[in-house]
């Protein structure tokens, strides 16, 4: 068999030619056994025929496997040839034909130079594009993040209106002087705590003294 693979053939045919030739050998040797087999029970017929023949079944076959190694090796030497002529006259490809899907190689010839040139033109495009698509999924959280801080503002913005609206039904209309009312306020109550504490202190310490 051809050692040749043959893959431009292959490519044409949707098989390599070196199988088709396998099949056709294949079913070539399988018929020639199928009819040596036919043969030999014609024969073993025909020597019923014969009772007083001194020819055994045995030396038959043994007749028989001799004659089919004689066409075996004659049909081997035969389909060397069959093949040979085949696989460069009817199941090659020229080399000066191109397939139809091949054509565009002709059109747009290039060297492997060239190629490589292109390869990596298409690699660092390639990881452009992914740094494109992280910065554009960078983005996008910065927008959602934006989207919750902006929320949260007009959550504050509400409040402060909220209050606003709260120191104008008490009678102040300045926010600046409601905030600072509410320090005073506030520092109001954190010193009467403290004097509050004082006192408690100075309760527990007395009823210690009673005890």
């Amino acid at each position: 068999m051809s050692v040749n693979p043959m893959a431009y053939e292959a490519q044409f045919f949707g098989f390599t030619p070196q199988t088709c030739m396998l099949r056709v050998y294949i079913a070539f040797q399988d018929y020639l056994f199928e009819m040596m087999l036919v043969v030999e029970r014609v024969i073993l017929k025909k020597l019923e025929g014969f009772p007083d023949s001194k020819i055994s079944p045995f030396q038959i076959r043994k007749s028989t496997e001799k004659f089919l190694l004689f066409m075996k090796e004659r049909f081997d030497h035969l389909f060397s040839k069959m093949e040979q002529m085949l696989l460069q006259l009817v199941l090659n490809i020229p080399k000066n034909v191109l397939l139809p899907e091949d054509k565009v190689h002709e059109q747009y010839p290039y060297s492997k130079e060239q190629f490589q040139t292109l390869q990596g033109e298409i690699d660092q495009l390639q990881k452009q594009y992914k740094v494109e698509v992280s910065a554009g999924q960078a983005l996008l959280a910065e927008l959602e993040e934006q989207k919750m801080v902006q929320a949260e503002l007009e959550k504050t913005l509400q409040w402060f209106d909220g209050l606003e609206t709260i120191c104008r039904e008490h009678g102040t209309s300045n926010l600046k002087e409601s905030f600072a009312f509410l320090t005073q306020t506030s520092k109001k109550l954190q010193d009467i705590l403290k004097e509050v504490e004082k006192k408690n202190q100075r309760l527990q310490k007395s009823n210690l003294h009673v005890v």
